[in-house]
């Protein structure tokens, strides 16, 4: 019989909040989704679930800490004060406090949220990333001569397709340099700008500490998308239910991919993961080209948790349903040796 234990489960606000915060008409909207499973979740496991949501206070999570004195913190957490680039701080805060947390900590999450240095360390490893380069606010924009169009252009440091659209498939140095300078000023980012790797556009869902367990492939398809025109994961594409009609956008599991090439996407996710030093779970994406290479685009650590989303769809193939998933997670977090 697994000990029942006292869980918090932390989120994140776009405004301020108070400790005891009725969240209850936010829980049933589709943007909190993933909250609202992962509690239900805790609840038929038998657990002591509370909730609470931080924007800017950290006194706030202080203050639950004494008053619940949890077990362990649920971290669905990804922002602070508006900003992602602090989902690493607030693991850090509970790593200072000695208190387990779920998911991926302050490192993993560092090295993977700068899409540069993931990629620079990975293709140390021998591992195959696009071809790029980052430009940081306030410098030239110039693309070197060695990165060949056509390119994409994305913010450094956002996750969730955010700041890519179709206008960041650039073809031309004009096309180029507007987007970059679109970037910058757009969304305070630096930017980064790689080479477009034709391929399918893959997602390989990961869960485990020192044990990895690879869970059957998902796969982004563009059913309508002419032949010709680039195929990429734009912010719409996630998100935009219309424009996924429009465009046949369906992630469903990758068909038709001779199995020792999946074994050996399976070995480069499991390399990929742990010289990122990812704890917990993550989504990996990749490219697959016409003649099987493979390619890392970027790391997802603490992915989308929700029921229906890619993470827990292909947890389910691999007979894993969602509130053993939950369980999973937890389990984890309690034994993840933080530095």
């Amino acid at each position: 019989m697994k000990k029942k234990l006292k869980i918090l489960a932390l989120f994140d606000a776009i405004a301020p909040t108070t400790i005891d915060q009725d969240l209850s008409a936010e829980l049933k909207t589709e943007d909190w989704k993933t909250e609202a499973n992962v509690l239900k979740a805790l609840g038929e496991l038998g657990h002591t679930a509370e909730h609470l949501a931080i924007f800017d206070d950290l006194d706030l999570l202080r203050q639950k800490l004494l008053s619940f004195g949890p077990d362990l913190i649920f971290n669905l957490a990804d922002q602070f004060k508006n900003n992602r680039a602090f989902d690493r701080n607030i693991v850090s805060f509970l790593e200072m406090q000695g208190l387990p947390f779920t998911g991926c900590g302050p490192t993993g999450l560092t090295l993977c949220k700068h899409k540069g240095i993931s990629k620079k360390v990975l293709s140390y490893h021998r591992i195959h990333t696009p071809d790029f380069v980052t430009i940081a606010r306030g410098k030239r924009i110039a693309r070197p001569r060695r990165l060949k169009f056509p390119i994409l252009v994305k913010p450094l440091k956002e996750e969730a397709s955010y700041g890519i659209s179709q206008a960041s498939f650039v073809e031309a140095d004009e096309q180029f340099k507007e987007r970059v300078q679109f970037i910058h000023e757009k969304y305070d980012n630096d930017a980064i700008a790689e080479e477009y790797i034709e391929g399918r556009e893959l997602y390989v869902s990961i869960l485990g500490n020192d044990r990895l367990q690879v869970f059957p492939i998902r796969e982004l398809v563009f059913k309508e998308v002419p032949p010709d025109e680039p195929k990429i994961a734009t912010y719409k594409a996630k998100w935009d239910e219309e424009y996924r009609k429009r465009w046949g956008l369906q992630n469903r599991f990758a068909e038709g991919i001779d199995p020792a090439v999946a074994a050996r996407i399976e070995q480069i996710c499991k390399r990929i993961y742990r010289l990122l030093t990812i704890d917990g779970y993550a989504r990996l994406d990749l490219r697959l080209t016409s003649n099987n290479g493979v390619y890392f685009i970027e790391a997802n650590p603490n992915p989308i948790l929700a029921e229906d989303e890619d993470f827990a769809q292909a947890a389910l193939k691999a007979s894993l349903p969602y509130p053993q998933l939950i369980d999973r997670i937890v389990r984890l977090g309690l034994n993840t040796v933080r530095d």
